[in-house]
């Protein structure tokens, strides 16, 4: 039989964490003539009751396996965490809050146990009960990227997927400090199959990503897996010079041919904020660059570990 690691990261999830054991324990119950489990929770710097939940279902469950990091390192950091500590022969990365159904699960593993698949991957195909801003700028986030990027993301993609343990190795093999999942799953190739399904309601609990955190990650996304944005900035630098260029000739020309003065006070001052506003534009694209490089020079590991009950090697 094979063994299924499943993934799950938590954050402040006391209240999800005992629905969604439930709903894995059927789920392998399910399964049982065919894989075994282990279920390996990744508590990222939780600041409620999450730990000891953890270690209640430790005592009473020895396939429950948890690492607890030293703070709050991100989702990335977690997911990280659980491929590197993964033993299974396929691994699993779910959601603990059940917007990700593990009911999918076995139709996943007999997809991706025939062999032709290195990979069985979800994606929504609704977003039923999100704010419709948040649906809008999630559709033109993945609308942009696809377009800048050599990296092909499916739109609604979510990190809920099935993996084989050479693909995870692939994915763990990546060492880079700021991680964006989505586009790490698709860069490092593999035969992928998708599942859709119906946008799920939370279970328990509040989610954790506010639109700007969103708005943020997706933008680490974009960093992550283009270099478009820099040459927009040249582009854009190119364009102003050539129109700075005309219009110096134009004023010269009227200057002395017709004698009209310059133009007057207001339209200098919406030139110079033009142009200042579009320089300060560039300025943080290339700082957004250079502020990630810098992060991957420096070196630091992706997590670090305060308690776990996962055996080392």
């Amino acid at each position: 039989m094979k063994k299924i690691s499943v993934i799950v990261p938590c954050y402040n999830e006391q209240e999800a964490i005992p629905f969604f054991y439930e709903e894995i324990v059927k789920v392998s119950q399910s399964m049982e003539q065919e894989a075994v489990f282990e279920y390996l929770f990744i508590n990222d710097g939780s600041k409620d009751q999450t730990v000891k939940v953890l270690k209640d279902l430790a005592q009473k469950d020895e396939r429950v396996k948890y690492i607890s990091f030293s703070k709050n390192f991100g989702k990335e950091a977690a997911m990280y965490a659980g491929l590197e500590k993964s033993t299974g022969e396929y691994v699993a990365v779910i959601d603990v809050d059940l917007q990700d159904p593990p009911n999918l699960l076995p139709k996943m593993f007999h997809d991706l146990d025939c062999g032709i698949y290195d990979c069985v991957a979800t994606r929504r195909v609704s977003r039923k009960g999100e704010p419709p801003i948040r649906s809008f700028f999630a559709k033109m986030f993945y609308a942009m990227i696809n377009k800048i990027s050599k990296t092909e993301i499916v739109d609604g993609a979510r990190d809920y997927r099935l993996m084989t343990r050479q693909m995870v190795d692939a994915i763990v093999s990546l060492k880079e400090y700021n991680r964006f999942s989505k586009g790490i799953f698709s860069w490092v190739g593999f035969n992928t199959k998708w599942i859709e399904y119906q946008n799920v309601e939370r279970r328990a609990g509040e989610t954790k990503w506010s639109f700007w955190k969103l708005l943020k990650y997706s933008l680490d996304g974009i960093v992550a897996f283009s270099t478009v944005p820099l040459s927009i900035a040249s582009f854009l630098g190119l364009i102003l010079c050539l129109v700075a260029f005309i219009l110096i000739c134009i004023i010269v020309i009227k200057t002395w041919a017709f004698g009209d003065p310059v133009a007057g006070y207001p339209s200098l001052i919406c030139v110079i904020l033009f142009i200042g506003g579009v320089q300060l534009f560039c300025i943080g694209i290339l700082g957004k660059y250079l502020s990630q490089t810098y992060l991957e020079t420096k070196k630091r590991p992706i997590y670090l570990i305060k308690e776990q009950n996962v055996d080392e090697e």
